[in-house]
């Protein structure tokens, strides 16, 4: 069969040499960002961050998932971004199994069900397809970077919804300890304030973070709005004065404030919810860039224009495809710089802390193996399809979102704790990664 995985110990090879080169990469981006040596500074480093956020990364998603997909093509690749939400249902099932077994401090409950659940479905699976791809023997076959691509960018807009929509709104801070979050914030901002910049864990997939900044983004806004419904003392919240939450209550004179009069409590206040949900920052570079692929990868006209060797735009389209080989270098680069900075301090526990790790990098990956077993059983994937199968079972793989420590720091909720649960997967990752995709190397060697 066309792009079979080879067989013996070829697998082996196919399987770790292109962790190896990822893990040079990374090596080298700590050697220039270590405090010790400074080659390069951490300035230089988020700068390279806004470029591959900006430019390299949304280049990269055009070229390859634009040439790619047709409109047959996403009828049929429809179980991937279906795949994202169940990998996140099961990750969220087992981030509470671990925090009812481990028990975190109570204002990390929330958390820990976070950090286990959302995985990175961007950066990082594309720069392993892309080391898997940059070999000789083509594992998965002559196309294999370009499908790779596509395959992961066609799911990437499934976690960017998720992320500026349930993520963002279950890392508000908890309103029973709001006032100490809220010191811990004030500490963290004074500590800031000293410095430059903010730390690269905070820019790396999230540039211009301190932007999206709102007054109600740090405060437990959420339960503030609810507290009155469900019989909570006012004594123990602060108030929350809603008619200056985006002009939602106007003036009692005016003709939209009989419409809010009418409607229901409920209504009313899930309405507040939803205006103040930043679903507006959706739209960013890489997601744009997936827009504009699907539609032009759709529409034969527009594809004939822009892709092609004899097509009128093919210069363009090269010139993208020269900036997109920057992305895989650019992102394990700012990997190494982000773990050059350390871990911090963690107030999560150790017995939490593993168990995190332990959920998403090593029982989560295998519960994908059966997830993805069930559905070939089912029809529901490709039949012939070794790359499609490796992205789906990638998905279950990966460690924590680095953009989770963006939004802990918009919503000043366990940055501390998150920036070292970061720190630790993506140094675990290593390993677990090695395992899981030689096993999955195996797997897809009988197929």
């Amino acid at each position: 069969m066309a792009g079979k995985v080879e067989q013996g110990n070829e697998n082996w090879l196919s399987a770790v040499v292109p962790l190896l080169k990822l893990l040079c990469l990374t090596v080298i981006g700590i050697i220039l960002a270590h405090p010790k040596t400074r080659i390069v500074p951490r300035a230089t480093l988020k700068l390279l961050s806004k470029l591959v956020f900006a430019l390299f990364l949304p280049c990269l998603i055009f070229v390859h998932l634009g040439e790619s997909i047709t409109l047959e093509e996403a009828l049929q690749w429809w179980f991937v971004p279906v795949n994202v939400l169940i990998s996140t249902a099961i990750g969220c099932v087992l981030g509470y199994v671990v925090a009812i077994i481990c028990k975190p401090p109570p204002q990390f409950f929330r958390l820990t069900v976070i950090m286990t659940g959302f995985g990175n479905t961007g950066n990082i699976p594309i720069a392993i397809i892309g080391s898997v791809c940059h070999s000789s023997n083509q594992p998965f076959g002559p196309q294999c970077r370009q499908t790779g691509v596509a395959y992961v960018s066609f799911a990437q807009w499934v976690a960017v919804i998720l992320a500026y929509t349930l993520v963002y709104h279950m890392m508000e801070p908890p309103m029973e300890y709001y006032e100490i979050v809220a010191e811990e914030n004030e500490i963290e901002e004074e500590h800031a304030a000293s410095n430059i910049s903010r730390p690269l864990l905070q820019e790396a997939e999230w540039p211009g973070m301190e932007e999206k900044e709102t007054v109600n983004s740090k405060i437990p806004f959420i339960a503030r709005v609810f507290a009155s419904m469900s019989g909570s003392s006012q004594s123990t919240i602060p108030d929350l004065d809603l008619t200056e939450v985006g002009g939602i209550y106007p003036a009692p004179n005016s003709p939209k404030s009989i419409r809010c009069l009418a409607e229901p409590r409920v209504v009313r206040r899930m309405r507040i919810v939803v205006e103040e949900t930043p679903i507006r920052h959706i739209l960013q570079p890489p997601t744009i860039a997936s827009l504009l692929a699907i539609i032009v990868g759709m529409v034969p006209l527009f594809r004939n224009f822009v892709f092609g060797s004899d097509a009128p735009l093919s210069f363009f389209t090269d010139s993208l495809e020269i900036l997109a080989g920057a992305v895989v270098p650019s992102v394990m680069l700012i990997l190494g710089g982000m773990l050059a900075e350390g871990p911090n301090e963690s107030s999560l526990g150790i017995r939490t802390t593993i168990g995190i790790i332990a959920a998403r990098l090593l029982i989560l990956p295998f519960i994908g193996i059966g997830v993805v077993a069930t559905a070939d059983k089912l029809h529901l994937l490709l039949q012939e399809g070794q790359m499609y199968r490796f992205v789906l079972l990638l998905q279950y793989t990966m460690p924590t979102a680095i953009l989770l420590g963006a939004i802990a720091s918009l919503r000043g909720y366990g940055v501390k704790e998150v920036s070292a649960l970061l720190f630790w997967q993506h140094i675990l990752a290593l390993l677990s990664l090695s395992v899981y995709i030689v096993i999955y190397f195996k797997l897809l060697s009988d197929v």
